[in-house]
């Protein structure tokens, strides 16, 4: 476990990165938290939420963060806890980000006496935002790149390519959509707990932010949604064309297999010698080629 610490005044933040269960379990105790939200921070995959006790409010939010072995966006949960007097945050994975902030209050940038722990929670959730922001604008980036190359390489790595997006913006829309409620009953329950401090719009900044995230999110699910459909489109026509050539081919052949078929059933004795028969079979197979290809023209098959 990696512990952050910071005291600014009588407030105190604890950024805890990897905690064991141990360690969990001595954060729990010492704070006087409540069981339930213990099991939220060691169990994976906890639903985004808000809970309110008499103290303090406990909030689980999720933030992407792209995994290069699998190339897909994983959640970066963080499990925290605030009141007048703290604010502890759990985390799984390292972020510049929270650092970042830290490193910014450590250095004085904020002055003591006007900062609580509700502007460090908003600066908190603010900077995964403005990352989130970046995710998105690189993501939206890299499929306009992609939507420009699908009428040249269309292949197995374009439907790759194409699923594995989908399968990430997916990803992204189901970390999201959630926290739009939960930011909204974030901000009643700041207000109730820092109802001297007017903390409201910044809270109210936070969520317009994260609609615009899902905004973004869901233009580009359109987005990826009709170049699935266009390279539908591009296969069907490619096997229309594939079953065109192969009608043209069988076509040519039709009159060879009829003539064979006719003289080989029911004649016995051919009254005229090879050359004739060869040559009257090539002419009348170039005759149905030429009437085929005709046609084509004509009707612009």
């Amino acid at each position: 476990m990696t512990t952050n610490t910071l005291t600014l005044g009588q407030i105190e933040w604890l950024d805890i990165v990897n905690p064991t269960k141990n360690e969990i379990d001595d954060i729990i105790e010492k704070y006087h938290f409540h069981e339930l939200d213990k099991e939220a921070i060691i169990e994976e995959y906890q639903l985004a939420r808000v809970d309110t006790y008499d103290d303090y409010i406990f909030v689980v939010l999720h933030f992407p963060k792209y995994d290069t072995k699998s190339s897909r966006y994983i959640q970066n949960e963080f499990g925290i806890f605030i009141s007048r007097k703290y604010l502890i945050n759990f985390r799984y994975y390292n972020t510049a980000s929270v650092d970042a902030i830290m490193a910014r209050y450590n250095d004085g940038k904020h002055g003591k006496d006007t900062i609580n722990t509700a502007y460090m929670l908003y600066d908190l959730i603010d900077s995964m935002i403005d990352r989130t922001f970046k995710i998105i604008n690189r993501f939206g980036k890299d499929l306009r790149s992609l939507e420009e190359n699908i009428f040249l390489n269309v292949g197995e790595k374009t439907i790759s390519e194409i699923m594995i997006r989908k399968r990430n913006i997916i990803a992204l829309k189901h970390m999201i959509s959630p926290q739009i409620r939960v930011l909204k009953v974030l901000e009643l329950r700041m207000n109730t707990l820092f109802k001297d401090d007017e903390v409201e719009i910044y809270f109210e900044n936070l969520e317009d932010k994260v609609e615009k995230i899902h905004a973004e999110i869901q233009l580009l699910q359109e987005n990826i949604d009709s170049m699935e459909d266009a390279l539908k489109s591009i296969f069907d026509m490619q096997t229309n064309n594939t079953i065109k050539y192969l009608t043209f081919f069988s076509a040519f052949m039709l009159p060879l297999t009829l003539i064979t078929s006719f003289f080989g059933m029911n004649i016995t004795n051919v009254p005229f010698n090879d050359s004739i028969v060869y040559a009257s079979v090539i002419v009348t197979a170039l005759v149905m080629w030429v009437i085929i290809y005709v046609l084509k023209k004509w009707k612009k098959l």
